[in-house]
């Protein structure tokens, strides 16, 4: 499991970084496991990834806190996050499940071509929260297992790691198939589906600076019409309301899990003034930035 960065200017992250002799750029283990190494205190804290993790739930039912979401999991449900998330396992005791960490670029090395990297793309393409048939949850907990056993192979961690990337591909492949086979994709909505991703890496990388859909729309070359479209089939809001929200669960992971001002909030945000951000927050939220501060501090 990782260790814990803190400093008051940022939310505590967890990097990746496996307890020697562990060299494996992929950790998996049981809840359990977790819950005896590092006791109730890590579990019960919120903290912001720097990769990936798979938690998947097998036994018992519990609500975990997902960038200040509650997620009710039982079992075959699915939860995945990404890094810069922030995560909560939750109060309950009574679950298992496994846990699937890995970096960010274990499926992005220097030397794959670029035919082999659509799995990244695939991975956006999933919820972040499903629930899986039982038949296809048992497959999906067959290879779980495996690659649990795999990663103690007493072989050189080069060939290792080349069977659990392999092993990874897969299983993200089969959950992409099965949620598309869901979801009743056609020809249409993946088109819709394609320039929403476009966008919502856009406004990943931009949205402190970049508050309107015009800048997204000129740099994805397509009408805000159309952009807006393609969210709204996505989502269910429109650009407009994707930014916003986008720009608001920053300054939520901000406020809560920082000693930042409000002021040096607004600046980092994109605002010019801290007045504006404030009356932007508490149009989109319900509460100014302090008050929502001082409620969940408490």
């Amino acid at each position: 499991m990782p260790r814990t960065r803190t400093t008051n200017a940022d939310i505590d992250r967890l990097n990746y970084d496996p307890a020697a002799p562990y060299r494996l750029d992929l950790e998996i283990f049981p809840m359990s496991d977790l819950r005896c190494r590092f006791g109730k205190e890590i579990v019960r804290t919120t903290h912001r990834y720097a990769f990936h993790m798979l938690v998947c739930v097998t036994q018992g039912t519990c609500t975990q806190l997902v960038d200040f979401k509650p997620v009710r999991c039982e079992p075959g449900s699915l939860l995945i996050l990404r890094p810069g998330q922030t995560h909560n396992f939750g109060h309950d005791e009574h679950w298992e499940g496994w846990i699937i960490l890995f970096r960010p670029e274990f499926l992005l090395t220097a030397s794959m071509p670029a035919s082999d990297l659509k799995v990244s793309v695939d991975l956006e393409r999933l919820p972040e929260h499903s629930r899986l048939r039982d038949e296809e949850w048992r497959r999906v907990a067959d290879v779980i297992l495996q690659m649990r056993q795999d990663t103690m192979i007493d072989a050189p961690p080069e060939d290792v790691h080349a069977l659990l990337r392999y092993q990874l591909y897969a299983l993200l492949s089969r959950l992409v198939i099965s949620y598309d086979s869901l979801e009743g994709r056609d020809e249409t909505s993946a088109r819709a589906r394609q320039r929403f991703q476009r966008f919502q890496q856009l406004v990943e990388k931009h949205f402190a600076k970049w508050h309107q859909v015009a800048d997204y729309a000129q740099q994805l070359g397509c009408l805000e019409k159309s952009l807006t479209r393609a969210a709204m089939a996505a989502v269910g809001m429109s650009a407009k309301a994707f930014i916003s929200s986008r720009i608001n669960l920053e300054a939520k992971r901000l406020l809560v899990h920082t000693g930042l001002p409000v002021a040096v909030i607004a600046e980092n945000l994109g605002f010019d003034e801290a007045t504006n951000f404030i009356k932007f927050f508490k149009r989109e939220v319900g509460f100014t930035p302090a008050e929502f501060r001082r409620a969940h501090m408490q």
